[in-house]
């Protein structure tokens, strides 16, 4: 509970002229009963009602939940909740004793299904809950979906709680748009901050706070010289084991870590730091926790009565009801306020396939067509565009990211076009071929080049991020460094020769936490990373390898200016498959920028090895990963590139190089 002064902050929201006038109007044109427990009064106004249900109102955290204002000289919590098909709700917490009738809110004239009012005295720092008696009479006890702050598992109360920050990330804000553009270098830390550190690694139930946090990622993400992190679902949740993607706050921060203020130093710091923040972001389903959205008011409120689009069988969670205009305001409205509260640079939306199919993971007669006999869920389809519709129109300097497995067209194509309007999206047929292709005995490479080739063959229908992710490294799939064949010196060869790959094929990147020094297990949530590893030189030289590639990311134009388009990308060589040596080109808008690489995907020496190319003559060997301080053999390099013009004219030139075992140089 806080005192009295807590309520004399200077407001997280500042309404505009209109509000302002709607709510003063409200005051001064109706009678306000201060004789009864809870005031009947209203932040809303009748347009924001009409948008709430017709799904185009994006900003419904300013008025739903829970909100401190002063009444007639009094301070005091307001209330705001929908509940259609509820008889009674009424607010209870500590304040009260948990009664479940005391504070009983108002139901709307306009039969919105909105109930609210205004308790005088109720401070921030309450815990409380909506008591609902709801369809056929069912008592409900639920957490308010607008909540801001939670208490901690497994306790399932809604904290009232203040928003305010002071934000010091200016200059990032500023220059953000080009930061986070598509021609921007983009390199991504993906993280779970549970198991990222723990203050005791083997007791799953002890967490960091956002502060500690705060200070061992922010400078160990600079140090390794990521652009962007992306953050696994930190919202609200009750099951670790979810990892945060079965969420019941989808405006609140996860109370694991501290309070929303924590959450917002750490995005601020990052931001200090140069580095973007993306947030997991999950609209495609809900648990069935009894304190959640499931069953809200005690019908199918959220979700799709029809249990043919309303039950996820994958994971036994239930599906948004994308056609109700209230659902669709409050899925927008909870990204809008990651953006706009926590200044987050990008949401990555998960399991978008799972939304777009109706027939996602259910059998012939397990679903029904659409209007038009297809599979796809027109409703959810919509949703997507208006969503990136409106976080783009209100927030151009930011991205949307889709993790879409199927090959769903125009994902990243603007709406205009027909497309989804996504920012980029994950290509996971790239991170399947390419892990597939590495899995592979050297030896037995040179027949399954096409699978190492392929991702260029679609790479330009699409706005692609190279993701390997969380999802690659667990239940049985093994760590990366397992991943590949050989001895220990191959082993960390090879992922050298993948990361070198993978950092130079266009596109943005996304490398999950612990891949970046070869963990040795598969990762688990409930332990934390084995930092012990970098004691060992192999892990320690691995780390600094993925340091080195991020810096020429941020440094060589040509890996990143024209990463979406075909400007960007040559073939130079791919007639050598019987060794496995394919090289090719990174493009920026300078000749002079262009970058030659070349990957020995066998662990054969290849001295004066010869390739003809075209362009400009290639001089400097920039990025060896068979470098000894990368733990490589360090026996072949090219101290000096032997560069002969062959035609003037067509500016051709053979070059000689030598090629170290499983390894790849970038030569400028």
């Amino acid at each position: 509970m806080t005192d009295k002064k807590s309520h004399k902050k200077k407001p997280i929201f500042k309404p505009d002229d209109t509000e302002v006038q709607d709510i003063r109007q409200y005051e001064e044109n109706h009678f306000i009963d201060t004789s009864k427990p809870v005031w009947n009064y209203s932040l809303l106004t009748d347009e924001d009602v009409t948008n709430f249900q017709a799904g185009t109102q994006y900003q419904l955290y300013k008025k739903f939940g829970s909100h401190v204002v002063c009444i007639h000289g009094r301070w005091g919590m307001y209330f705001c909740v929908w509940a259609p098909n509820a008889t009674s709700v009424s607010v209870k917490g500590n304040f009260n004793k948990w009664k479940n009738h005391e504070y009983e809110l108002f139901p709307r004239w306009d039969k919105s299904g909105i109930w609210e009012g205004f308790i005088p005295d109720c401070k921030y720092g309450e815990a409380y809950k909506y008591h609902f008696v709801g369809f056929a009479k069912r008592k409900l006890d639920k957490g308010d979906p607008f909540a801001n702050y939670w208490e901690l598992r497994p306790q399932t109360a809604s904290i009232a709680w203040d928003m305010y920050y002071q934000w010091n990330d200016v200059a990032w804000m500023k220059k953000r748009k080009k930061n986070n553009s598509l021609n921007a270098p983009w390199s991504v830390y993906e993280v779970h901050l549970a198991s990222w550190q723990r203050p005791d690694k083997n007791n799953e139930d002890s967490y960091n706070t956002y502060d500690e946090i705060r200070e061992r990622l922010v400078p160990y993400v600079k140090e390794m010289g990521f652009t962007h992190v992306e953050l696994m679902p930190v919202m609200e949740h009750p099951f670790d084991g979810s990892w945060g993607y079965q969420c019941t706050g989808f405006f609140a921060p996860t109370s694991r870590f501290g309070n929303p203020q924590g959450l917002m130093r750490l995005i601020d710091a990052f931001h200090q730091a140069n580095i973007g923040v993306i947030l997991d972001w999950v609209p495609s389903h809900f648990p069935y926790d009894a304190h959640g959205l499931f069953m809200f008011d005690g019908t199918h409120t959220y979700e799709y009565a029809d249990m043919r689009k309303g039950f996820h069988p994958d994971w036994n969670s239930y599906i948004f009801n994308y056609k109700r205009g209230e659902v669709k305001s409050f899925l927008i409205s909870s990204a809008r306020f990651w953006f706009d509260l926590f200044h987050i640079d990008g949401i990555r939306v998960d399991a978008v396939s799972s939304m777009l199919k109706l027939n996602y993971s259910r059998k012939e007669g397990e679903w029904e067509p659409n209007e038009h006999g297809g599979d796809g869920n027109l409703e959810a389809i919509a949703f997507v565009k208006d969503l990136n519709e409106t976080i783009f129109r209100d927030c151009p300097d930011v991205q949307t990211i889709a993790e879409e497995a199927t090959d769903w067209p125009g994902v990243s194509k603007p709406t205009w076009k027909d497309g989804l309007g996504f920012g980029m999206k994950w290509m996971m047929g790239w991170m399947h071929d390419t892990l597939d292709y590495f899995n592979f005995d050297p030896i037995f490479r040179q027949f399954h080049q096409n699978k190492f080739t392929f991702s260029m063959m679609y790479y330009y229908d699409e706005n692609f991020m190279l993701p390997l992710s969380h999802d690659e490294v667990v239940h049985g799939k093994s760590p990366m460094l397992y991943k590949m064949p050989g001895d220990e010196w191959q082993k960390f060869a090879n992922l050298r020769l993948l990361y070198t790959y993978m950092w130079t094929h266009p596109g943005a990147k996304l490398l999950f936490m612990g891949n970046e020094f070869g963990q040795t297990n598969e990762w688990n949530y409930k332990s934390e990373l084995q930092w012990e590893l970098l004691k060992f030189d192999h892990h320690r030289q691995l780390k600094d390898c993925v340091a080195t590639l991020n810096q020429l990311l941020q440094q060589e134009a040509a890996l990143h200016q024209n990463q979406f388009n075909q400007k960007g990308f040559e073939w130079v060589d791919l007639n050598h498959r019987q060794e496995s040596v394919i090289s090719f080109k990174r493009k920026g808008k300078k000749r002079a920028d262009d970058l030659l690489i070349i990957l020995n995907l066998t662990p054969v020496v290849r001295n004066d090895w010869e390739i003809i190319t075209t362009g400009k003559p290639y001089i400097q060997e920039i990025f060896n990963s068979d470098e000894k301080n990368y733990g490589g053999s360090a026996n072949v390099f090219n101290p000096e590139i032997r560069c002969k013009m062959l035609d003037a004219n067509q500016k051709t030139y053979r070059l000689l190089v030598n090629l170290p075992p499983l390894a790849g140089i970038i030569l400028k």
